[in-house]
């Protein structure tokens, strides 16, 4: 699947908290870094996520912050 948006990380769900209507997903994508994503709990069943598999984490975002001291 080819996506416009540039900001694509590849990594593997660590972990799945399902609760009745959203589901919270951990992804590790290296380098001590995770993402971690609320999606519905449809969406999560529908894609069929498990601990360990392998997905992409696509960031679509109108705004970025950067802050700084």
């Amino acid at each position: 699947m080819k996506l416009s948006a540039r900001n694509q990380f590849q990594g593997q769900v660590k972990s799945i908290n399902l609760g009745n209507v959203m589901a919270e997903v951990v992804v590790d994508i290296g380098g001590g870094h995770e993402v971690v994503s609320a999606i519905t709990r449809s969406s999560a069943e529908q894609l069929g996520l498990t601990h360990g598999a392998t997905v992409t984490v696509v960031i679509k975002a109108t705004e970025v912050m950067i802050a700084a001291d």
